[in-house]
């Protein structure tokens, strides 16, 4: 499969690619991240590959990842309607001014018109709000994006990393009260952070929201390059962001990343990625790339087809702990119905939603 192979975001008829190219290592100014000139390097192979969708923020390297897009689009040839740009509000750039970030319709709107600025766009496709911002009313968030919507300056919105009974509350919200809906939900998933697979994931499922995932080699940590042997001297530039997960689990793992690369003839983090965009429920996986040599081997992942043994190796190296449903819970259904069926299928604990369009609606 190649990144022009398109697929609808959520329940919406947004086309993207099934690689987002996430632009968080778009400029040096936090100490590690990607040159302009690399950085363009990498739009550029994503753009001629067919990809669209192209995830930032306001806060990452300090407004400077913004720019960089928004500069390469205005230079380059490249239609700006081809794109899907997303970007996201709540950090505030403005530490002295309390309501320099957070989710309330003051913060939410002038956010809004820095990144069309530094994005030097009239529009957003994609408004995310970054994290749950629990001193506002969720009504008041969803009011200040259902504004934004209508008068054109964005096309789509979606959570990111927010409780799924707050993102219900606020999908539930925006359906009674008929403002612009969400469309998409990013999360941290990859085989080492699995726990969203408990509500996260079923509750997006459910309400018709697309599973983006951020970070699906946790820091580039199941990309193969860290061992065993190198744990104790290795200097990741994102420091205890990936000494932390350098743990037993994490080369078990990489050990089965590592053993099934080398069965199909790719990479340990292609591997990876592969796992992560063939889960339920997700439809475009973030990834991050501060080199050219880096992207080539993500994109690799597209090319990667897991056969069902090398899922259940995967699987068992990455056993998650969920907080729900509980060890019981998971077993009821099959007690309560004892092997029954329902309309010919049989009952199964905690069933995930198929994953393609047709069924899942």
């Amino acid at each position: 499969m190649s990144l022009d192979h398109y697929v609808t975001l959520g329940r919406s008829g947004l086309r993207v690619s099934q690689f987002c190219l996430g632009a968080m290592t778009f400029g040096e100014d936090w100490g590690w991240g990607s040159s302009v000139d690399d950085s363009e390097a990498i739009l550029t192979r994503f753009v001629d590959a067919g990809g669209n969708f192209i995830d930032t923020a306001n806060a990452y390297t300090k407004g400077h990842s913004e720019r960089i897009i928004g500069d390469y689009i205005r230079s380059r040839d490249v239609r700006r309607d081809q794109l899907v740009i997303a970007t996201k509000f709540f950090a505030n750039l403005y530490p002295s001014d309390p309501n320099g970030g957070g989710a309330n319709r003051k913060s939410v709107v002038a956010a809004c018109e820095q990144s069309l600025r530094r994005l030097q766009t009239d529009y957003i496709d994609l408004y995310w709000m970054h994290l749950w911002d629990r001193f506002t009313p969720i009504e008041e968030t969803m009011r200040a994006l259902d504004d934004l919507v209508a008068a054109g300056k964005v096309r789509y919105v979606g959570f990111s990393d927010t409780p799924a009974w707050k993102v219900a509350q606020a999908q539930v919200t925006a359906s009674f009260r008929g403002w612009a809906p969400l469309v998409a939900l990013q999360i941290e998933y990859s085989l080492i952070e699995r726990t969203v697979e408990g509500e996260l994931i079923p509750m997006a499922q459910e309400l018709g929201l697309g599973v983006t995932p951020w970070s699906p080699l946790r820091g580039g940590v199941l990309s193969g390059k860290y061992t065993r042997e190198n744990k104790d001297t290795v200097d990741p530039g994102r420091g205890e962001r990936v000494r932390m997960f350098l743990t037993e689990r994490t080369f078990g793992i990489i050990d089965e990343l590592i053993r099934i690369a080398g069965e199909l003839g790719t990479n340990p983090a292609a591997v990876a990625l592969a796992w992560v965009q063939s889960r339920p429920g997700v439809d475009a996986t973030i990834i991050g790339a501060r080199t050219l040599s880096q992207l080539e081997g993500n994109l690799a992942g597209l090319e990667v087809t897991l056969d069902e043994t090398q899922v259940v190796a995967l699987d068992d190296a990455s056993t998650p702990t969920h907080s729900f449903p509980t060890p019981f819970l998971q077993m009821a259904p099959t007690i309560m119905h004892a092997g029954a069926t329902v309309d010919g299928v049989p009952s199964e604990p905690w069933p995930m939603a198929p994953n393609n369009d047709e069924e899942r609606y």
